[in-house]
């Protein structure tokens, strides 16, 4: 048995034992960006599906619908501090169902900002993907649209929409159908997106699915970052409501593949008291050095009866098409390089 294997099997044990309480947990934050160190969970409470968007010095987080409204907002000046705002999408498009907005992330286009996210189409009683546009990060978003986006209906549905910019400016979307809603494998997705980033071009290219043990019915929350001539495609996977989920990545040579994935997935898991670790972001603090966003249970608190999903960081290298984690942390770390503005 591998050290991973052995350590998902205890926190599974450990959380069939726990006589933990059904308590709601505040959200907050409890971190002091004077001391130098961070203490996970940065924040607190349920923020499921973090994504951060750096702007001008200032971090901007989304998260899937929650006590906040439709999208959950939060913004940080060093990645440890958090301060709660408004709903970032307050009103649904018309076609939408109201309570299953998920996974939102949002992407700088000309004059101003998109936000790309998981809804629940009315007509055909699906996860669909839509997109939302504000002048501002911190929204308000609106969507003007009649309908879906993405909505592979005889897939399950589609959700997890990612926008990535390549070095030439294309725009693409990846996205995973929701097959395992419906019995059937999941996929991950792209496909071109127009300048604007508001309409589709071409045909969707398959990119993965899930064939690994450790994947069991679902690969999910693609994440796209380029460095040095290598395209990493991080993934979640797994039952997100258990200590099983994890991330793993693959490489390629281009933004719509073939990718292969890495050997050694996955490359981050449940340990200690973090607990089914996923739906990653990658998100740069002041000196360039990279981090990783992620949301995960504090364990024996797991699953939605029992826990809430928290935002966690911890950095994250990439070098020569292998990624470089040193593994989920529940201790004091240094910080996120800030530099205020003088």
């Amino acid at each position: 048995m591998t050290f991973k294997t052995t350590v998902l099997v205890v926190l599974t044990l450990a959380c069939l034992v726990s006589c933990a309480s059904n308590k709601v947990v505040k959200m907050e934050t409890l971190n002091n960006a004077s001391t130098g160190s961070y203490l996970n969970p940065v924040l607190r409470g349920n923020f499921p599906d973090p994504f951060v968007l750096k702007v001008a010095g200032e971090y901007h987080l989304y998260a899937t619908n929650g006590t906040q409204g439709n999208v959950q907002y939060a913004t940080s000046h060093n990645l440890v501090s958090w301060q709660l705002g408004k709903d970032a999408l307050p009103v649904l498009p018309s076609w939408a169902r109201k309570g299953l907005t998920w996974a939102p992330e949002v992407i700088a286009v000309l004059g101003g900002f998109l936000l790309y996210y998981t809804v629940r189409d009315k007509a055909t009683n699906v996860q669909c993907v839509s997109v939302a546009f504000s002048s501002a990060p911190q929204g308000p978003f609106v969507d003007r649209s009649t309908g879906p986006l993405v909505n592979q209906t005889s897939a399950g549905g589609s959700i997890d929409a990612s926008p990535f910019r390549d070095t030439d400016g294309q725009l693409y979307l990846y996205w995973k159908n929701d097959g395992n809603a419906v019995g059937q494998y999941t996929n991950l997705y792209v496909q071109k997106l127009t300048e604007d980033g508001l309409n589709l071009l071409g045909e969707p290219t398959q990119l993965l699915f899930n064939t690994k043990l450790w994947e069991g019915s679902v690969v999910e929350a693609p994440t796209m970052h380029y460095e040095d001539k290598i395209y990493y495609l991080l993934y979640s996977a797994g039952d997100f409501a258990s200590d099983s989920y994890a991330i793993g990545y693959a490489t390629s040579s281009s933004a719509t593949g073939p990718f292969v994935k890495d050997p050694e997935n996955p490359l981050v898991f449940s340990e200690r008291s973090v607990a089914g670790p996923g739906h990653q972001c990658i998100v740069a603090d002041d000196s360039g050095a990279m981090w990783l966003v992620y949301h995960a249970w504090t364990a024996p608190n797991i699953g939605d009866r029992l826990g809430a999903r928290s935002v966690h960081i911890d950095p994250i290298k990439f070098s020569a098409g292998k990624i470089l984690f040193g593994g989920v942390s529940d201790d004091s770390r240094p910080a996120p390089i800030h530099q205020p503005e003088v």
